[in-house]
């Protein structure tokens, strides 16, 4: 007997906007996608949170700015529900992406929206879903402590996600901050003191003022005749004398111990 194809998966969206062109506008663009099941809209997060109450979601299109409580709140809040829905940011501003590194969303789309944006980010919604539903489930010994919070990068005027374990180091430029990769670099508009408090548990030390570093990038410590540097991603950055301590403890001891 000849078996039927599987039938494509089809998504339950909730969008959230309080500018009724703007979600009139959105709306029409899901409701007209295929890989759209159907589509519950709501002009704050309060009217959303009653939706996510008696409806299950798989995806949530969020406007950031709003009255009361926000888009980057009401992700938060998405996050702590048993089954959180993924989340994509629609906005017409970029002053906020940086505020997303650990929200974890899927996509962040600028206004004003276009059919084809709105169907990569269905795209990358359903595909983020199978690969969920592909991965083996892990021991529990092996389970992450935490996930690869995706960075919203602008380039050419083009919103990307960056996952944080492809930024080897970052380097403070005024308040931004410019992320080091092994394919390049990109300017976010954060400081290096809010990566350094954000990304101390994921392994990155603060090495300088100017500086900070993946630990377990780093392939070399060597002392100069002005002081420390460092080898990461091939380049060679300076340590501050009142970081070498710290980097010591954090690098070199537990090699020792792990040797010794």
């Amino acid at each position: 007997m000849t078996g039927r194809p599987a039938t494509p998966p089809r998504l339950r969206v909730l969008a959230v906007d309080d500018e009724p062109p703007a979600l009139d506008e959105l709306l029409y663009l899901l409701r007209n996608d295929p890989r759209v099941e159907y589509v519950h809209s709501a002009a704050d997060a309060a009217e959303a949170l009653r939706v996510l109450h008696e409806n299950d979601v798989d995806v949530a299109f969020l406007d950031i700015r709003m009255p009361g409580l926000d888009g980057m709140d009401l992700a938060r809040v998405l996050q702590r529900f048993a089954r959180s829905p993924a989340v994509v940011f629609v906005t017409a501003y970029d002053d906020r992406a940086a505020d997303a590194f650990d929200l974890g969303v899927v996509d962040y789309v600028r206004k004003p929206v276009r059919a084809e944006r709105i169907a990569e980010s269905l795209r990358r919604v359903l595909s983020e879903r199978a690969a969920v539903e592909d991965r083996p489930a892990a021991p529990p010994e092996a389970s992450p402590a935490g996930g690869d919070p995706m960075i919203p990068v602008e380039l050419g005027g083009v919103v990307r996600l960056l996952p944080r374990s492809s930024v080897c180091w970052v380097e403070a430029q005024g308040d931004y901050a410019r992320l080091h990769t092994t394919d390049g670099s990109h300017l976010v508009r954060v400081s290096l003191t809010q990566l350094e408090e954000r990304w101390t548990d994921a392994g990155f030390l603060r090495i300088h003022r100017s500086y900070l570093v993946r630990l377990d990038l780093v392939t070399e410590l060597r002392l100069t005749g002005s002081g420390y540097v460092v080898s990461v991603g091939g380049r060679q950055l300076p340590v501050a004398r009142r970081h070498t301590r710290v980097l010591k403890d954090r690098l070199i001891r537990p090699a020792k111990q792990h040797w010794g």
